[in-house]
């Protein structure tokens, strides 16, 4: 429904109070209760980067010669990312918005490099399938054609295609560590060495574990090599509002050296306002995220990472354990870090059923196509509702086993439909068209998913199967 700005403002605490109360239909996560977005610890830990975020509230990243503690706040927060990452001296990079800014800006780096030093004009990228959707659209937004690397069995890139994908057009090899999916860290040794012998750049995603990884291993975790410590990787994306803990949003990618740095820059000299020149996507840099992500290194520090992933670990591990201990599921690969996913290994047990029991239970549970499964981004904070966690999911196959029409409702039909509908560009044309539809003023509610009960409002994934099906009805199928 379209809502006018008002006449007249409103009493401060009047408009806190409706502000607070617009939450009450979001995801219980400060309940552990959710398993992707938000990495919240408590509310002692929220109050302070809030505090921290406020100081620098109005301050504005954007000229580097203008509030100069910014400039030292993100070089401070660029050595030490570098310093984990165990880069050299030479390790140079900036502060982003999040990790997709993170992941543009190498493509659009690379891109740059390729058509400067070797006159690429059609310029390619070299990904595995399970590259994050990022990568995707940064292909679309700069014009790199994606080479998709197939998966082994074990959920890694085949290594031996990924070679022969490589060409003139090649301006850049991606690895991911680890892997949002299934969690799997790719073989960065193998690729680095790989791109090192073919002059190509080896850019690391480690968004997702940047600020965690370098941790599990401090513990005496058995992490293989995926940072500079690998010849053949040119730069890493890390998140610090990941498992940094820091507040939305704080990313960074860092570069082996400045000669690969200044093809991210940006510089125009002709503009009447004065020469400009920006190091990454935004102009306005807002000094909030620079000075919470500054701060939350400063708090922990080295010590309070190792236990906060000492305490994430543990959790991992004790709900792989619960999930082993169910015969009809299983692990997919083998995870290293705070990602997993897993599946039925009943054919008779629709996972995307057991997903709607796990939701109707009150848990925020994401799903992944090809091969089907359920997906968990864990944090320090889900180790206290672990044994809850398994008890409801022991309780949810049961119940799906015991019903398996429970397949041909709700979330479970949508999703199962929609992993299987054949014509992948209608369905993305289709899903275009209904999703643009939420953003006019006065936009509808947006839910991406499908409901978990048959009473629900229907989401943005319903609608498209129910699409597709009536588009088949239509045709006489």
């Amino acid at each position: 429904m379209h809502k006018a700005m008002p006449e007249k403002g409103r009493a401060g605490d009047e408009v806190l109070t409706e502000l607070t109360a617009f939450k009450g239909e979001d995801p219980r996560y400060k309940e552990g209760r959710v398993w992707s977005l938000v990495y919240y610890l408590d509310e002692t830990h929220s109050d302070f980067i809030k505090e921290a975020y406020h100081s620098y509230s109005s301050e504005n990243g954007l000229n580097p010669g203008a509030f100069k503690s910014l400039k030292k706040i993100e070089t401070e927060v660029i050595s030490a990312t570098a310093d984990i990452l165990n880069g050299t001296k030479d390790v140079c990079g900036v502060v982003t918005s999040g990790g997709t800014e993170s992941c543009l800006m190498a493509v659009k780096t690379y891109r740059d490099m390729a058509r400067s030093k070797r006159g690429v004009k059609r310029p390619e990228m070299i990904l595995p399938k399970t590259a994050h959707v990022a990568w995707f659209k940064a292909s679309e937004y700069f014009g790199v054609k994606v080479r998709l690397v197939p998966l082994q069995d074990d959920f890694t890139p085949d290594l031996k295609k990924l070679k022969r994908l490589i060409n003139r057009n090649t301006v850049m090899i991606l690895g991911s560590a680890p892997e949002y999916p299934h969690g799997i860290i790719d073989p960065i040794e193998e690729m680095g060495a790989i791109a090192e012998k073919k002059g190509i750049p080896l850019h690391v995603d480690a968004c997702v574990g940047g600020f965690i990884l370098p941790f599990i291993e401090a513990n005496g975790e058995d992490v293989p090599l995926w940072d500079y410590r690998v010849p053949g990787v040119t730069s890493i994306s890390a998140d610090i509002h990941k498992y940094g803990y820091a507040a939305k949003g704080a990313s960074t990618i860092t570069y082996r050296n400045l000669d690969y740095l200044r093809h991210q820059m940006f510089v125009y000299e002709n503009w009447p306002g004065g020469v400009f020149a920006s190091p990454a996507l935004l102009g306005t840099r807002p000094g909030g995220g620079y000075a919470a992500a500054w701060s939350v290194l400063q708090y922990f520090g080295k010590e309070g990472y190792r236990k906060l992933a000492e305490d994430t670990v543990a959790a991992v591990n004790g709900l792989k354990a619960g999930i082993d201990d169910i015969p009809e599921l299983e692990v997919m690969g083998k995870p290293i870090g705070p990602l997993f996913s897993f599946r039925s290994t009943d054919p008779t047990l629709n996972i995307y059923a057991v997903g709607d029991q796990m939701d109707a239970r009150g848990w925020q549970v994401n799903r992944n196509q090809f091969p089907e499964g359920l997906h968990a981004m864990v944090t320090a904070q889900h180790l206290r509702v672990v044994d809850q966690y398994i008890a409801d999911l022991k309780a949810s196959v049961e119940v799906v086993r015991s019903n398996p029409a429970l397949a041909k409702e709700g979330g479970a039909a949508t999703y199962g439909m929609l992993a299987h509908v054949p014509l992948r560009g209608m369905v993305k044309k289709k899903v275009l068209e209904m999703f643009s539809e939420q953003y006019r003023a006065g936009g509808g509610e947006l839910d991406l998913k499908s409901g978990a009960t048959a009473g629900d409002t229907p989401g943005l994934l319903d609608k498209v199967v129910g699409w597709y099906v009536d588009r088949q009805q239509r045709k006489g199928r």
